[in-house]
């Protein structure tokens, strides 16, 4: 796998997934298919225990292609196609084994917006702001992904309004984790990230699904499935391993098992 648009570096069981698709790290048909095979390969690697996702350039990203989707249509189905890419490209990191963090570098537009809502944590530089212009371009789509993240008003006004939305206001309505200067948000990231990984990559891969699968579930049952994933782990070696350091007083050593 060598991608064109993307990079990927792993170090210390983090991976560091960085758009590099000058000048706006603009989302094309290859951009897309490679971010989904290079969080796909990250579900499957043992060396990687959480990623972070962040944009080369001042602009994280400028959202979808719009110059690609003149001529698009070649022939029946194409359109349907492109959207079925589109949504595989969340979903490839929503639903990546390994939780992902977003460091937003600059300007997120659309679609590049709705990419940093489908990961698990947020970061954005102070400089950082969100724009939804689909409605300006005869276009649909993220809507879903904003309900997730804010009040019925609020979430309305972003998409009708295509306003921009500094990322300071994300912070203080609680939608990101950290508003910090650009020059330390990889740092702030790493941080994070240095934090999962020390954890029992077993267990941090279990929540991040019990996540995903109890998030429309009702109280009652969410829990439930949650009690099924802490039986399902107190049998691991992890465990075990975490539950003697501990008592100990010493580092877990974990092997994931």
């Amino acid at each position: 796998m060598n991608p064109e648009t993307i990079r990927l570096d792993v170090a210390d069981f983090i991976a560091t997934v960085t758009i590099d698709r000058p000048a706006v790290n603009a989302q094309n048909r290859q951009a897309r298919e490679e971010l989904i095979r290079v969080f796909d390969a990250i579900s499957d690697r043992d060396d990687v225990r959480v990623a972070i996702l962040t944009a080369t350039g001042k602009v994280f990203s400028a959202g979808a292609d719009v110059k690609e989707r003149v001529g698009l249509v070649q022939e029946p189905g194409d359109y349907i196609r492109n959207n079925r890419l589109v949504r595989e490209y969340f979903y490839a990191v929503s639903d990546c084994t390994k939780p992902v963090i977003c460091a937003v570098n600059g300007p997120a537009f659309g679609a590049g917006f709705a990419l940093m809502l489908a990961c698990d944590i947020m970061l954005a530089a102070e400089d950082a702001y969100f724009v939804i212009p689909e409605l300006d371009v005869g276009l649909a789509g993220g809507a879903r992904f904003l309900m997730d993240h804010f009040a019925k008003s609020m979430a309305r006004y972003i998409y009708f309004t295509g306003r921009r939305i500094p990322a300071t206001e994300l912070y203080r309505l609680g939608v990101i984790s950290a508003c910090v200067p650009r020059e330390k948000l990889m740092d702030e990231a790493m941080q994070i990230a240095r934090e999962i990984a020390a954890k029992s990559p077993v267990a941090v891969r279990e929540v991040k699904r019990a996540f995903n699968v109890i998030e429309e579930m009702p109280t009652r049952d969410g829990y439930r499935f949650e009690q099924t994933v802490t039986v399902a782990l107190s049998h691991t070696e992890d465990a075990k391993e975490a539950q003697r350091a501990f008592v100990e007083k010493r580092k877990p050593v974990f092997k994931g098992e």
